[in-house]
């Protein structure tokens, strides 16, 4: 297949959208519809898998900034009360998800998978947000490798409404963690936690479903280049987005969320 300059163009956006908007309370997958629909910068052309591996290429970038955190909480796993309770906490709070995920995968596939349904979502994701930041809240964790098991398991139950489309789940879980009594650091920090299990089990499971098609009907160039740009976009946001958010709270992603939103009813309204 012949590589063209608009599908190294489409490549790039997708990748650019997937890697700054997965680990932000904007949501990933409603930027990604919407730009399919008003843009037509749909991945399929690209092979079934080009999403899964663009999504890949931002867990992947995750992975190497928390390399070493990763390695020493494996390590001691086996002699640290401490690294084992968290281990545990990570598990509860990924546990919901997992079960309601794999029991609804089809209908939330069906149903839920609306532009009408992701802009609504924006925006009274853009107005919790802005309320949360106002709240004056009494946080009582300031680590999020030391919450208490219980506020993980209600983090996760709090993760399952990310499930719609254009909620959120960064942004779910960050509200969460911040009404259970986190920081805003903390809660942030924990929603990158939570990802690689989520967005991994994720992956995983969208790969095992297409994994025929991972050589047959994809342009592995144009992949690549989704990739690539999908992991330098997500690396730079997990590298800035935990001190950001500390100094200036989530104002700038409530208001993006709520004029994408409002764009997007617009466009629908008019027919686009």
């Amino acid at each position: 297949m012949a590589v063209e300059i608009a599908d190294v163009v489409k490549a790039v956006v997708l990748g650019v959208v997937e890697g700054l908007t997965e680990f932000v309370p904007v949501s990933s997958t409603g930027h990604l519809l919407l730009v399919e629909r008003f843009f037509g910068f749909s991945d399929e052309e690209f092979g079934k898998t080009f999403t899964v591996l663009i999504q890949f290429g931002a867990i992947l970038a995750l992975l190497s900034i928390y390399f070493v955190r990763i390695w020493k909480i494996a390590i001691g796993f086996f002699v640290d009360d401490a690294a084992r309770r968290f281990v545990l906490g990570v598990l509860l709070a990924f546990l919901p998800a997992a079960i309601i995920g794999f029991l609804a995968h089809g209908f939330i596939k069906a149903v839920l998978f609306n532009v009408w349904i992701i802009c609504v979502m924006f925006i009274l994701g853009g107005f919790i947000l802005l309320w949360i930041d106002r709240l004056d809240l009494k946080p009582r964790h300031y680590e999020a490798t030391r919450f208490t098991l219980p506020m993980y398991l209600g983090i996760g139950f709090c993760q399952v409404v990310s499930m719609v489309p254009g909620v959120s789940r960064s942004g779910a879980t960050i509200v969460g963690a911040m009404l259970l009594g986190a920081d805003r650091r903390s809660a942030a920090e924990f929603s990158f936690w939570l990802a690689m299990p989520t967005i991994g089990g994720a992956f995983a499971y969208d790969l095992y479903k297409s994994h025929a098609q991972l050589a047959a009907g994809s342009n592995l160039l144009i992949v690549a280049i989704g990739f690539a740009v999908s992991f330098v976009a997500a690396w730079i946001v997990v590298k800035t987005f935990l001190g950001y958010v500390q100094r200036h709270g989530f104002a700038l992603f409530a208001w993006w969320r709520i004029i994408v939103g409002a764009l997007g009813l617009i466009g629908l309204a008019l027919g686009y």
